[in-house]
């Protein structure tokens, strides 16, 4: 089976032991090859680029000084984006803490006039961001980092059962949001397209 870490070969490894030998180079080249999807699923999460930011700046923070940890005998990629769902759920659970003046979502992506495509994507991304986090994260690396159940239920420490149950429940609990926002006709067409 080839390795899903988008490094050829044995790559990864040699690049994780000079990280952990104090390579500032290998440091980098770490942070840039996975920043992406770090980024992506933090800004699916939160909802917020400044959020995600923080929180991917966060999540890269904690790998490099958790590195020695990671066992070699595993993906890398889905020990990486689960400390980037564990940071993305603390900054939520931050967030539920402040005061609801300073939650309002002003940051959101204004879609471009007439470009349908836009429009939905960003109706997508609020309607996402008011599903429950736990469905959230599992939703979007499903769908948008194409893990499996079984990667997925391994990374979030859960079972297999309640990670399909989470993924289901957020398409549901989706497709209701775009529904009562009226984002489109054809929910479940607009659902395909996330």
């Amino acid at each position: 089976m080839a390795p899903r870490d988008n490094l050829p070969g044995d790559e990864l490894r040699p690049l994780v032991r000079r990280c952990l030998g104090g390579c500032q180079n290998a440091m980098l080249e770490l942070v840039q090859r996975f920043q992406g999807q770090v980024f992506g699923l933090c800004y699916r999460m939160l909802g917020k680029r400044e959020d995600a930011e923080d929180a991917a700046q966060e999540t890269f923070i904690r790998v490099l000084r958790s590195l020695a940890r990671w066992d070699e005998g595993r993906d890398f990629e889905p020990w990486l984006l689960a400390i980037a769902g564990n940071r993305c759920r603390t900054a939520l659970a931050n967030r539920r803490r402040k005061p609801a003046a300073e939650n309002l979502d002003d940051t959101a992506p204004v879609a471009a006039e007439g470009d349908g495509n836009s429009h939905l994507a960003e109706e997508v991304q609020r309607a996402l961001g008011q599903v429950r986090e736990e469905y959230r994260q599992a939703f979007v690396l499903f769908h948008e980092h194409e893990k499996s159940y079984g990667e997925i239920a391994e990374m979030m420490g859960v079972p297999l059962g309640t990670i399909k149950t989470w993924v289901h429940r957020a398409r549901r609990d989706l497709m209701e949001q775009l529904k009562q926002r009226g984002a489109v006709e054809d929910v479940r067409y607009a659902v395909r397209r996330v």
